[in-house]
C-alpha cells in the first residue's frame, strides 16, 4: 500500500481522486489549507509529505489576475517540489490542461506553463496529466464570454470531459510508474466550442444566445481550430456530455 498525498484533496477533482485511491486500497491523504497544509506559506507541507511515495498536485489559483496566477503556480509548485525532494517522493504528479503550451497569450496558461517548467526541470520522477475542459465548467465559459444576452465564442474544436473521468485517470496514473512526460485525457466526443455551450445553455433553460466569433478569446487567448484538442492517443473518459447533463 502506497502513501499518496493529494494536494488540493478536498476540491472537485482531488476529493474524487482520494475516493478512488482508497477504494483501490491505497493510503490516500488529502491535504489543503483546511487541513493545515498551505503550499504558499509552506505550513504543514513537510509533515504531510513525510513517508509519501507519491504526491498529486491538483491545486488551482484562486485568482486569474496575471501576477496573482503566476505567483500562485510558481510559489506553490516550488514549495511542493522542494518538500517532495526532501521527503524522497518517487512520483510527482500534477494536473494541467490540454493545449497549455499553445495558450501562452492567456495569463492563466502562462502560470501553468511556468508550473510545468518547474516540474520538468526539478529532477524528480514526474507525470503531468493534461486534461481537456471539464463539463462542470462549461457554464463558466459562457459567463466569461457573455455580453448582454449574447455569448460570443469561437467554434474551435474541443473534447470536454467529466471531472469524475479526470479523477479516475489521475488515480490510475498515480499508481503507475512515472512517465517523465505528459499523459493526455479527453472526453469521448468532439464539439465546436459554440455548440457545446449552446447545448449546455439550452438544457439549463438559459435564454442567452450563442454567436460564433472567431476573434473571441478563450480566457485571454485566441483559438485556432485544434488548439484545445489532444493528440492522437489520449486516455478517453467514458461519460458522454448528454448523459452527464441528464444525470444532473
Amino acid at each position: 500500500m502506497a502513501k499518496i498525498v493529494i494536494i488540493g484533496g478536498t476540491g472537485l477533482i482531488g476529493s474524487q481522486v482520494v475516493d478512488r485511491l482508497r477504494a483501490a486500497g491505497e493510503e490516500a491523504v488529502p491535504a489543503s489549507p483546511s487541513s493545515g497544509v498551505n503550499t504558499l506559506t509552506g505550513d504543514g507541507v513537510d509533515a504531510v509529505l513525510a513517508g509519501a511515495d507519491v504526491v498529486i498536485d491538483v491545486t488551482n489559483s484562486p485568482s486569474f489576475e496575471e501576477q496573482a496566477v503566476l505567483d500562485f503556480f510558481t510559489t506553490s509548485t516550488t514549495t511542493l517540489l522542494e518538500a517532495a525532494a526532501r521527503a524522497g517522493v518517487g512520483h510527482y504528479l500534477a494536473l494541467s490542461v490540454v493545449g497549455t503550451d499553445r495558450l501562452a497569450e492567456s495569463a492563466y496558461f502562462r502560470g501553468k506553463i511556468a508550473q510545468e517548467k518547474l516540474i520538468t526541470g526539478s529532477g524528480l520522477p514526474y507525470t503531468i496529466v493534461h486534461a481537456t475542459q471539464f463539463f462542470e465548467f462549461v457554464r463558466g465559459i459562457a459567463d466569461e464570454a457573455t455580453d448582454g444576452d449574447t455569448v460570443r465564442l469561437s467554434d474551435a474544436l474541443i473534447r470536454p470531459i467529466a471531472a469524475a473521468d479526470v479523477a479516475t485517470a489521475v488515480a490510475g496514473v498515480a499508481t503507475a510508474a512515472p512517465l517523465n512526460g505528459i499523459r493526455e485525457v479527453a472526453g469521448p466526443e468532439t464539439f465546436g466550442l459554440d455548440r457545446l455551450v449552446r447545448t449546455a445553455l439550452a438544457a439549463a433553460g438559459d435564454p442567452r444566445h450563442v454567436e460564433i466569433d472567431r476573434t473571441a478569446r478563450y480566457f485571454g487567448a485566441l483559438l485556432g481550430e485544434r488548439t484545445l484538442l489532444p493528440g492522437d492517443d489520449p486516455v478517453v473518459g467514458a461519460t458522454r456530455f448528454a448523459d452527464w447533463q441528464a444525470a444532473r
